[in-house]
């Protein structure tokens, strides 16, 4: 005789749990990861520019510094501050993201693609409030401005295709994994 245990309330709640830890946890790995592949393109883009490798840190550093008002903030704590903010910054997005496609069942049974799509719209909305600081406080001039948002909204994208990729392939994994359902077998005593 063999019962299953797909509707068994207990093991149903904890599967949801274990989805959203588990959103959490590929959102997390999604965010540094993108953060990361992003952080290496403009590194390489601003070194064959000719400028520093480490500019996109400071200027994130300084518009951070300025923020709270901290004058006289000299070039390596700008960049340590830049590179810290990204590093926390860009994971929290992830982890956000994440959490919300494991909790919600439409999301989490959507295709890659659409995850990935999600993503990247994700990261571009919700990047704006941040970018915009950053040529209010700096007084950028509008050429400036409007190459910050250029540059910006290419290497958010790329932050959006490796996130979705990530949050999406692993909570399909994850899916795949449960979808066998659990069986019990029992041996009749004669």
């Amino acid at each position: 005789m063999e019962r299953t245990l797909q509707g068994n309330q207990r093991i149903t709640g904890r599967m949801a749990h274990i989805s959203l830890l588990s959103g959490l946890v590929w959102g997390l790995i999604g965010g540094f990861a993108g953060t990361m592949v992003m952080d290496l393109v403009l590194m390489g883009a601003f070194s064959a520019l000719g400028s520093p490798a480490t500019t996109c840190f400071s200027i994130v550093g300084n518009t951070v510094g300025r923020f709270f008002s901290l004058k006289g903030v000299d070039m390596a704590r700008s960049i340590q501050l830049g590179i810290l903010t990204h590093y926390l910054v860009g994971p929290l997005i992830g982890t956000i993201f994440g959490t919300i496609v494991a909790r919600v069942e439409r999301l989490r049974k959507s295709t890659l693609k659409k995850i990935i799509l999600m993503a990247i719209v994700y990261v571009e909305i919700l990047s704006q409030p941040l970018l915009a600081t950053t040529p209010i406080l700096l007084k950028m001039t509008v050429p400036a401005t409007l190459e910050w948002y250029g540059g910006s909204c290419v290497v958010h994208m790329i932050v959006g295709v490796i996130l979705g990729s990530v949050v999406g392939y692993g909570l399909r994994q994850e899916s795949a994994s449960r979808s066998e359902p659990v069986r019990i077998h029992h041996i009749e005593k004669s």
